[in-house]
C-alpha cells in the first residue's frame, strides 16, 4: 500500500475510533469508503490494526492530552471491578483500555476462558445481570464461534454508561492468547495486572 494513502486511512480511521467511539475493523472499513471514494479507489487496502493503534496515539496526544488520561483510568477501574466479579472464568482484558488508547466512547472488552462456555451465561443471571448473546467474527482455536455476551455498566467517573463486552473462549485458549506483538507489548492482561498499570498511573 502506498504509504501516504497507509497514513491519511489510519488517522482517517483514528480519528472515527477516538472521536465517535467505533471498533477498529468498522473505523477502517468507513475511512477506506470516505477516502477511496474521494480519491476514486473503492479499494484501497486497509491499514493494520497497529498502524491504527499508532495514529490513535498520536490524536490523542494532539486534541486530547489533558481528558484521556482521567478517562482510561475510569474506564480501567470499571474493568477491574468487572474482572474481579468474574474472576472464575480467567478474566483478561484486550482493546483499547488494556492498550491505553480508551476514551469515554469506548467499550471494554473483556476475554473469558471456561470450560463450559454456557458457565459465564449462568454466572451473569445468578447475578441478576442483563445481556444481550452474539457471535464474534472470529473464531475459537478449534474454529468454533466465540460468543460475547454484551451489556452496560455504569461509570459513576464518568457519569455514564459504558459498554462491556465479554467474549467466551475455552479454557485452554488461552495459552496463545498472551503472543505479544512485533514490540513486544502483551494484547491483553489479567485483573494482577491490570491492577499494576492502574496503580503505576496513580
Amino acid at each position: 500500500m502506498n504509504s501516504t494513502l497507509g497514513d491519511e486511512l489510519a488517522a482517517a480511521a483514528a480519528r472515527f475510533v477516538v472521536e465517535e467511539g467505533m471498533e477498529y475493523a468498522a473505523a477502517k472499513r468507513k475511512a477506506a469508503r470516505d477516502i477511496g471514494h474521494r480519491r476514486g479507489n473503492s479499494r484501497a487496502e486497509l491499514p493494520s490494526n497497529e498502524a491504527v493503534e499508532e495514529a490513535v496515539r498520536e490524536h490523542i496526544a494532539l486534541f486530547c492530552a489533558d481528558t484521556q488520561p482521567a478517562q482510561l483510568a475510569a474506564l480501567r477501574a470499571l474493568a477491574l471491578a468487572w474482572m474481579q466479579r468474574l474472576a472464575e472464568f480467567r478474566p483478561h482484558l484486550s482493546g483499547a483500555v488494556w492498550r491505553g488508547t480508551a476514551t469515554r466512547l469506548s467499550a471494554i472488552h473483556i476475554d473469558l476462558y471456561a470450560d463450559d462456555a454456557k458457565a459465564p451465561e449462568i454466572a451473569l443471571i445468578n447475578q441478576g445481570i442483563d445481556y444481550d448473546t452474539a457471535e464474534a467474527g472470529g473464531a475459537g482455536r478449534r474454529g468454533e464461534p466465540l460468543s460475547v455476551l454484551s451489556l452496560t455498566a455504569r461509570c459513576d467517573a464518568l457519569n455514564e454508561r459504558i459498554a462491556v463486552h465479554l467474549t467466551v473462549h475455552d479454557h485452554d485458549d488461552l495459552r496463545g492468547a498472551l503472543v505479544p506483538d512485533a514490540a513486544g507489548n502483551t494484547w491483553r492482561g489479567d485483573a494482577r495486572a491490570l491492577a499494576r498499570l492502574i496503580e503505576a498511573s496513580t
